[in-house]
């Protein structure tokens, strides 16, 4: 039974969520698990289930991978598969449980004299005689109190109603006592109107059959079906049974990370894409651009480096990638990969969770627990600016949670940005020490500045404008 809650953690659980997620339950069982900062950072999910189910054997090991989900944003959907599949277990294992108790009573010894026959065979006449009137009467109470509905049946004439009722071994059904001399004919009325309402419950085809004489009515039940598995009847159109949406799966909150080359193809649809840009100003030819894609449960970070696949990298268009390196938490696109459009009756349902996760703009307290190296985008407002030199300026950026530094270098210091504007931030590197984001030699800088024409209506999204 361990191993089913364990399935539950690992596939159900650690398996859906992403690396920051990850790193955030690891952190967080550190003290119960014993987990020092080098295991933190080595440990794998596989292991980390290993010691859940250690530590937190049965059901409390999904317990407490609920408990701390529950506090992680984007995992409301894991939490509840994850409870879901642990009462499945229980159900299933309260079944299995039943069935030995079942067995147990079914082969438990009957009362119903049989250990007076044993002391019959071992005993004097005069023990044997008065033993078999003893065993005579238990016998009779205790079938009187299993069979008393239907312990008449057999005087109707013909063939006796136990000897076909064997061949159907109804479970519910006990087996009928020898007939009682001396039965009135009310007694034979009140059979047969006995009889005929237990094949109206169980066999309502023969609820029509005679109780005249011939073969009983309860003769017929070796053809009858068993009442314990009724034919369902079919399903009603426009019925909650038939309407009822699937469950979705986990929405991924970070971009998906492929490691090497991959032949592919990968069909995605286009999120959003860039301008090229050189970045490389020794060499002009050196120009790229970003974009973002997405499949029915993933997305992930592109970068372009042949800037003619432009024309393919159009948001809400479905493309086929093959030949690309995944580097970095990015999937690279060379001269040698290939891009191809996707039949255009084809398409790609991706829900609007999904598509607002891969836009979405990480928080900057976020930013502070996650590992150095981690490549963050998104846009932030500058609150102070700092320029240290001709080639290195010092943004501090804020958002409601918090603030940090951004540290700009090179070609990306001529860009006209100010105090109050926003900054639309593209692959930027996560420092340590001091932690930072910092520009590396891909990166990319929008400014977005506040509109200051106040006279005309505003639109929604008409308060601000964006410049390079």
């Amino acid at each position: 039974m361990g191993s089913d809650y364990k399935r539950i953690i690992l596939l159900k659980g650690l398996e859906v969520i992403g690396e920051y997620q990850f790193s955030i339950v690891k952190s967080l069982l550190a003290r119960d698990l014993r987990l020092t900062r080098k295991m933190q950072e080595e440990y794998n999910k596989v292991q980390i289930a290993d010691l859940m189910e250690r530590k937190f054997p049965g059901p409390a090991c999904v317990d407490k991978l609920v408990n701390l989900f529950k506090d992680i944003e984007g995992l409301g959907e894991v939490v509840k598969t994850l409870k879901n599949e642990k009462k499945k277990v229980m159900r299933q294992s309260g079944a299995r449980g039943k069935d030995p108790m079942k067995k147990r009573r079914q082969d438990s010894p009957r009362t119903d004299g049989s250990t007076s026959t044993m002391n019959e065979a071992s005993g004097s006449v005069h023990d044997t005689v008065k033993s078999k009137k003893k065993k005579s009467k238990t016998t009779q109470e205790d079938e009187s109190v299993r069979t008393q509905p239907t312990q008449e049946q057999s005087l109707l004439p013909g063939p006796s109603a136990t000897s076909t009722q064997s061949t159907c071994s109804y479970p519910q059904t006990p087996q009928m006592p020898p007939p009682i001399p001396g039965s009135s004919s009310a007694t034979k009325k009140k059979k047969m109107k006995t009889t005929q309402n237990n094949e109206s419950m169980r066999t309502q085809p023969t609820q029509g059959q005679s109780p005249l004489p011939g073969p009983p009515a309860t003769s017929t039940q070796s053809t009858c079906s068993y009442p314990q598995t009724p034919q369902m009847p079919a399903p009603i159109p426009g019925s909650s049974s038939t309407t009822k949406k699937p469950r979705l799966k986990a929405v991924p909150t970070e971009a998906s990370i492929e490691e090497g080359f991959q032949k592919g193809p990968k069909e995605v649809m286009v999120l959003k894409a860039t301008e090229p840009f050189t970045y490389d100003p020794m060499k002009a030819e050196k120009k790229m651009f970003h974009a973002t894609v997405a499949t029915e449960s993933q997305f992930f970070q592109v970068k372009v480096f042949h800037v003619s696949l432009k024309n393919k990298f159009i948001p809400k268009n479905i493309i086929a990638i093959s030949d690309y390196h995944g580097r970095n938490g990015f999937l690279e696109l060379y001269g040698t990969s290939r891009v191809s459009d996707v039949n255009s009756d084809q398409k790609m349902e991706i829900s609007s969770r999904l598509i607002q996760n891969a836009k979405a703009t990480p928080k900057i307290n976020t930013l502070y627990s996650q590992k150095p190296g981690t490549f963050v985008s998104g846009i932030y407002q500058v609150h102070k600016k700092n320029v240290l030199s001709e080639n290195i300026i010092l943004y501090e950026i804020q958002d409601n949670t918090g603030k940090i530094e951004v540290l700009v270098y090179g070609r990306l210091t001529n860009i006209n940005c100010e105090e109050g504007d926003k900054l639309r931030l593209i692959c930027f590197e996560l420092s340590t020490d001091p932690r930072q984001l910092r520009s590396v030699i891909h990166s990319f800088i929008k400014v977005i500045k506040p509109r200051k024409n106040k006279k005309q209506p505003l639109g929604p999204d008409s308060h601000m404008k964006i410049s390079l």
